[in-house]
């Protein structure tokens, strides 16, 4: 297969398994008991997701506005440029008759400040960390023709237009860069030592061009000691991420080893250790993320983009793409990214 086309189908399968993921898990996103879930559910959770339609969340809804965003923006891609297509896109989102989805606070709070005209430093809500910046992120991964740098100013910045604290930043940073890899073929084995040497060589970065003076809004000292916050929370998460991975048990709920998911650094540790368990079994991923305590969509949203970015679109029972809520954009948005790596 050629290297183009593989990584074509890898796109396609991380954009629709992270929609799977979410509707599976839909039903269980306030459940904070895994036995009240199985008791509801059975043993292991939902095996498909529930409907005739599979009906998904903001998450989903907002990945996408995410990725037309992207495909819409012209290139080379700038803070100034970017900045006004995100910004219709998050203002037509929330004012979709469909956001019905118990949509986060800090979204629509930091989206309702963009549409009344604040530059989007003013209209970040400073203090949240939440992960309504990172479970989005994952077109920003999928892009190609731009360097490393650049991926990591995109992801960092579609955050900081409502989540503005570090680790908001720097979670959404390390999610866009693993599905980076798994799309270029990492293997699961391979990952978490790559992400570790990521994290270390980006703890005092700071992107300027993109995130101008936010360090200064937030009182940090200086903009080094204000993202190296954000990635110091990363690592203790990739620490325990890492010592999960290594003993391997399958059946304690995720969220008691990497968290509950309602802060972006632990739904991006959370969602990958769920895929890390199940590396070849994506179904069974996808199950587990969704028999979670914590924020159950989310997590299994993250998990099914890393395991369709692994795995490809071959990943999932085909009948699914027909099924599931925004299949029409899904594919639209997989050519669109389809079409750019080919020109790459």
């Amino acid at each position: 297969m050629d290297l183009r086309e593989d990584f074509g189908t890898r796109i396609e399968g991380s954009l629709f398994g992270s929609a799977y993921g979410d509707a599976l898990a839909a039903p269980n996103e306030f459940i904070r008991e895994t036995e009240e879930i199985e008791r509801l559910y059975g043993k292991g959770g939902l095996t498909e997701p529930p409907g005739t339609v599979f009906l998904v969340t903001d998450d989903t809804q907002m990945s996408l506005a995410v990725g037309e965003a992207l495909v819409k923006a012209p290139r080379p891609f700038l803070e100034t440029t970017l900045e006004p297509v995100l910004r219709r896109a998050f203002i037509d989102w929330m004012n979709s008759p469909d956001n019905t989805r118990a949509p986060g606070m800090t979204c629509m709070l930091a989206t309702r400040r963009l549409e009344e005209g604040d530059h989007w430093p003013q209209a970040t809500v400073s203090h949240s960390k939440g992960c309504g910046a990172n479970m989005r992120v994952g077109p920003v991964g999928m892009l190609r023709g731009i360097d490393s740098p650049t991926r990591a100013a995109i992801a960092q910045f579609q955050a900081a237009m409502t989540h503005g604290h570090p680790t908001a930043l720097a979670a959404s940073d390390v999610t866009a860069y693993v599905l980076t890899e798994l799309l270029g073929g990492c293997s699961p084995g391979e990952l978490l030592p790559r992400l570790r040497a990521y994290v270390v060589s980006q703890r005092r970065v700071y992107h300027a061009d993109w995130l101008r003076d936010l360090w200064q809004r937030v009182g940090a000292e200086s903009p080094e000691a204000f993202i190296a916050h954000g990635w110091d929370e990363c690592v203790r998460v990739i620490d325990r991420l890492e010592a999960a991975v290594r003993d391997g048990d399958r059946e304690v709920d995720p969220c008691e080893r990497t968290g509950d998911g309602w802060v972006a650094e632990e739904a991006f540790a959370t969602g990958l250790l769920c895929f890390l368990l199940f590396p070849e079994e994506p179904i069974a991923a996808l199950r587990r993320a969704s028999v979670t305590r914590g924020d159950s969509d989310s997590i299994a949203c993250l998990t099914g983009g890393f395991a369709g970015a692994h795995l490809g679109m071959s990943a999932w029972p085909g009948e699914w793409a027909e099924r599931i809520e925004y299949g029409d954009r899904l594919a639209a948005l997989a050519a669109e990214m389809r079409r750019g790596a080919s020109t790459v």
